[in-house]
C-alpha cells in the first residue's frame, strides 16, 4: 500500500466515538476519513501520516478539522432531519456500461440495498459490450436492459433518456456505488427543487489504496464540498458563471429532468465518444441547462463512492482528457451559443492564466498537484483547443454510419 491511505468511515456522534484513535495501516502514507452523523455523510478529510499524533486521531481532532465548515455541516444535518418533502416525480436510474459486469453487479447491489420505501426504475444501457454477461447481470437484477450499438457515453446517455419511464433520469457511472441514503436524498432534492433542470451530488472515494488515488483526492477529486448550491443564470461575484460548469458536480452522479433534457436536444454525441475524447458531455449539459433557463442544483447529501484510477499513468491520462474535454466543450459552446461568445472567450483566458500559474507554483513546490499532472492537462487542452471538437464530430458521424 505504498503511497496509499487507510480509509476510515467514522460516525462522529456514535456511542464510543470519544475513544477514537485512528491510525494508518502498516505501510500506508496517511489516513482518509469519511465523517458521518449517523448514516449521513457530513465531511471528508485527508491526513498525512506525519500530521497524525502518535496516539492516533481522536474525535476532537476530527471535529477541529471541520473548522469553519462545521456550521454548514450542522445545517446539512438539520435539513436531513426535517419533515418528509412532497412526493417528487417518477425517477429512473440509468447506468451506462461496457464490458464491466462485475462493476455493474456491485453498483446494482448498492441500489438494491437503498434505505427507502419508494420504488424506482433501473435502466442499464449496454454500450456495445462484447460479452453477453452485462445483459445477464442487468436482467438478474430486474433492470430494463437496452443495447446501444453506437459506442460512446453520450450515445448511451441518450439511449437511456429515450428508454426511461421516469420524469427524472439519474445517471450513475458503473465505477460507482450509491450510499444507502442516495435515493432518499435524490427524492428530497427534486422535491425541494421541482423547477430544476439538473441535480448533481457528492462523489467520494471508494478506495485510497494507491498513490494515484491519493494524489487525485489531494487535488480535490470529484468533491464539491458540503454546502448545497442552487445555480441560476447568474451568480453574484462570479462573472464567468456558468462557463466553468465543472464546479457544478460530475457526470458520475447527476440527474436530469427528462423532458427538459430532450427539449435541449439530449447529450451532445460528439462529446464523450471514448478515446481520444472521453469527456465534456457532463460540462455541456450543465452549461446548457443553465443557459436554457432552468436552475442546476448541487446537493451534498446525494453521495456516491467512486473507484478512482489506480495507476499514476491512468490518472495522468485522466487529466489529459479533462483538458481536451473542456476545450471541446468551449469550442462547441462558442458555436451554438454565440450570444455568450465574449464570456466564453474570457473563460478560456482565465483557464490559461490559472493552469499556467498552477504549473509555476507546482514546479516551485507550492501546489498540491504534481507538475506532470498539470502538464498532461495542458497538453490535452492544447489538443482540445485546436480542432478536437471537429475531429470528434467526424468520429461520431462514422460511429452512426457503422451502426446503421
Amino acid at each position: 500500500m505504498s503511497g496509499g491511505y487507510t480509509l476510515h468511515d467514522v460516525d462522529l456522534f456514535a456511542p464510543g466515538a470519544e475513544g477514537l484513535a485512528l491510525r494508518p495501516a502498516p505501510g500506508a502514507a496517511g489516513v482518509g476519513c469519511i465523517l458521518r452523523d449517523g448514516t449521513a455523510v457530513i465531511d471528508f478529510r485527508l491526513f498525512a501520516a506525519k500530521d497524525i499524533p502518535a496516539r492516533g486521531l481522536s474525535r476532537g481532532d476530527l471535529l477541529r478539522a471541520e473548522g469553519k465548515a462545521a456550521s454548514a455541516h450542522a445545517r446539512l444535518r438539520a435539513r436531513l432531519a426535517a419533515a418528509e418533502p412532497p412526493v417528487p416525480r417518477r425517477i429512473s436510474v440509468a447506468i451506462c456500461t461496457k464490458d464491466r459486469p462485475e462493476w455493474l453487479r456491485r453498483l446494482l447491489a448498492s441500489l438494491a440495498a437503498q434505505e427507502t420505501d419508494k420504488t424506482f426504475e433501473i435502466v442499464v444501457v449496454d454500450n456495445n459490450s462484447e460479452s453477453p454477461e452485462v445483459r445477464a447481470v442487468a436482467e438478474a437484477a430486474g433492470a430494463v436492459y437496452v443495447r446501444e450499438r453506437r459506442t460512446g457515453l453520450d450515445f448511451a446517455r441518450n439511449a437511456a433518456l429515450e428508454a426511461a419511464g421516469g420524469e427524472v433520469v439519474a445517471y450513475l457511472d458503473d465505477d460507482t456505488i450509491a450510499e444507502p441514503q442516495w435515493f432518499e436524498a435524490l427524492h428530497r432534492a427534486w422535491a425541494e427543487n421541482p423547477d430544476a433542470g439538473c441535480v448533481t451530488g457528492q462523489v467520494l472515494p471508494m478506495f485510497l489504496d494507491t498513490e494515484a488515488q491519493v494524489l487525485f483526492e489531494k487535488d480535490g477529486g470529484f468533491r464539491r464540498g458540503f454546502v448545497p448550491q442552487r445555480n441560476g443564470a447568474r451568480l453574484w461575484g462570479k462573472p464567468l458563471h456558468p462557463c466553468g460548469p465543472g464546479e457544478f458536480g460530475a457526470g458520475a452522479n447527476m440527474s436530469v429532468d427528462r423532458a427538459y433534457a430532450l427539449a435541449l436536444g439530449g447529450f451532445d454525441e460528439a462529446l464523450d465518444t471514448g478515446r481520444p475524447l472521453p469527456g465534456g458531455g457532463d460540462l455541456d449539459i450543465f452549461y446548457r441547462t443553465i443557459r436554457g433557463g432552468r436552475p442546476l442544483v448541487y446537493d451534498p447529501a446525494l453521495v456516491v463512492r467512486h473507484e478512482h484510477r489506480r495507476e499514476v499513468a491512468a490518472l495522468r491520462h485522466q487529466y489529459y482528457t479533462w483538458g481536451t474535454g473542456f476545450f471541446a466543450f468551449l469550442e462547441k459552446s462558442r458555436r451554438t451559443d454565440p450570444s455568450n461568445a465574449l464570456q466564453l472567450r474570457q473563460m478560456e483566458h482565465w483557464y490559461w492564466l490559472t493552469i499556467l500559474g498552477r504549473l509555476a507554483r507546482s514546479l516551485a513546490g507550492r501546489d498540491g498537484r504534481a507538475p506532470r499532472m498539470i502538464a498532461a492537462e495542458i497538453q490535452g487542452a492544447i489538443k482540445g483547443r485546436f480542432g478536437e471538437y471537429d475531429r470528434s464530430r467526424e468520429r461520431s458521424r462514422r460511429i452512426r454510419e457503422a451502426a446503421s
